[in-house]
């Protein structure tokens, strides 16, 4: 089962790959989001990672929560997707 996690503070210059290569290292990625801005099409500064199981996301979320990555400490925790009303 997939297990998304929100990768926040990122910066301009952090790339799908970079947090493809930067997460695999804890489990099996299954995709990588990457949201920009619809009018200026920039970096909104947060991704969602999909690991492949549920193991693989907590050892990415212990690992990488405090990190620094080109000069920006990521907040990494499990993704919780907005309840519609």
């Amino acid at each position: 089962m997939n297990t998304k996690i929100h990768v926040g503070n990122l910066g301009a210059a952090t790339t799908a790959r970079d947090l493809q290569v930067l997460f695999s290292a804890h489990g099996n990625v299954a995709e990588v989001s990457l949201p920009v801005e619809r009018e200026s099409g920039r970096p909104r500064g947060f991704a969602i990672v999909t690991m492949a199981t549920p193991q693989g996301a907590e050892a990415a979320i212990l690992a990488l929560s405090g990190i620094e990555v080109k000069a920006h400490v990521l907040t990494v925790i499990e993704h919780c997707p907005l309840r519609k009303a």
